[in-house]
């Protein structure tokens, strides 16, 4: 049975198992080395915990200001924008006044998103 333009054989996958297999080997036989040939001495120095050779005081539990997060994922929706607006930038020319008036209707509903955010006082630090 001849196989169809859509369908897929066991062989069409063969590639990708090989590359899987061959970054699997790669992967257990450097943790391997690196565990034989790495040194091995333990100390209590050695094994504490230190953040910028700062021991840490406190608990770790602390609540956060839903703020702090609230202005992360506005960086990164407006980061995700920016990488939307620049390739549109480039091909300007390209996409003509349909891809114009595409990229208004983008910066139009994200700016909608911004007036909301303004609105809320999200951005507003106490």
């Amino acid at each position: 049975m001849e196989p169809t333009v859509n369908q897929y054989i066991p062989s069409d996958y063969l590639p990708i198992l090989i590359q899987f297999a061959a970054a699997l080997g790669f992967v257990i036989f450097a943790l391997t080395l690196t565990h034989l040939l790495g040194p091995k001495r333990e100390s209590e120095v050695k094994g504490a915990a230190w953040e910028s050779g700062i021991e840490s005081v406190g608990d770790a539990r602390t609540p956060i200001s839903y703020k702090y997060f609230m202005t992360a994922i506005l960086f990164v929706l407006f980061d995700v924008e920016i990488i939307f607006m620049y390739p549109w930038a480039v091909n300007f020319k390209t996409f003509g006044l349909e891809g114009f008036l595409q990229m208004l209707v983008f910066i139009s509903l994200l700016m909608a998103g911004f007036f909301y955010v303004i609105k809320k006082g999200i951005l507003d630090w106490e």
